[in-house]
């Protein structure tokens, strides 16, 4: 009887569906790069549950000054679809694995209208509870001068810093050493005075014969 019962429990649980858990999604913060290059914006995603075969990724864009988001990629059934109407219809391409649950896509010959914000979203059933992550995109004619001034400060600072504390540190190398030779030549010195005066011994007295009056 107890043995039935608890195959009845493994089969009972086993037909119940599995409670879905939180998935947690990851993308940068905000990407800079130069008209008519490339760029890859990355997503991940965290689940509790081993990546599923229904895994899917959807990708989204803002453009700056508008309210509205529209689709530009998505990856379901083991299959890539870039939107055919979008801005980026002909530049998109999915270079992720989502096997290793990476939905990233690469955006191709970048335009100073591609300024904007792109929203990954992914599902891992069961797992499909989450909240979509989003990346600033900044497209620049060249480099930022602020960006490369600040950049070269903190570089300069810290390169400056890892300097000054090497040549302190030898220079205390140097320093203790100096001392410790000292003392030792020091030591050595008087020990040797030392040992050479107990070696001649008290001076001999004078001879009353020799003395002049």
């Amino acid at each position: 009887m107890l043995t039935f019962l608890a195959l009845a429990s493994v089969v009972l649980l086993g037909i119940v569906p599995e409670r879905s858990q939180a998935i947690v999604i990851y993308t940068g913060w905000e990407r800079h790069a130069l008209v008519g290059s490339d760029i890859r914006l990355s997503c991940s995603f965290f689940s509790w549950r081993w990546t599923s075969e229904d895994v899917t990724f959807s990708w989204t864009y803002r453009p700056d000054g508008s309210r509205d988001s529209i689709s530009i990629f998505h990856y379901t059934g083991g299959a890539a679809y870039v939107d055919n109407k979008g801005p980026f219809r002909d530049r998109l391409e999915f270079v992720g694995n989502p096997g290793r649950r990476d939905g990233s896509i690469l955006l191709k010959n970048l335009e100073f209208a591609d300024n904007g914000t792109f929203t990954c979203d992914a599902k891992n059933p069961p797992d499909i509870v989450g909240r979509p992550s989003s990346v600033r995109l900044l497209v620049f004619e060249k480099v930022p001068i602020q960006a490369g001034v600040i950049t070269g400060a903190i570089i300069g600072v810290v390169l400056g810093l890892l300097v000054l504390i090497v040549v302190i540190y030898y220079l205390m190398r140097f320093l203790v050493a100096r001392r410790v030779f000292s003392l030792s030549v020091s030591k050595h010195g008087k020990k040797k005075k030392e040992g050479s005066q107990q070696r001649q011994g008290p001076a001999p007295p004078a001879d009353p014969s020799k003395i002049k009056v």
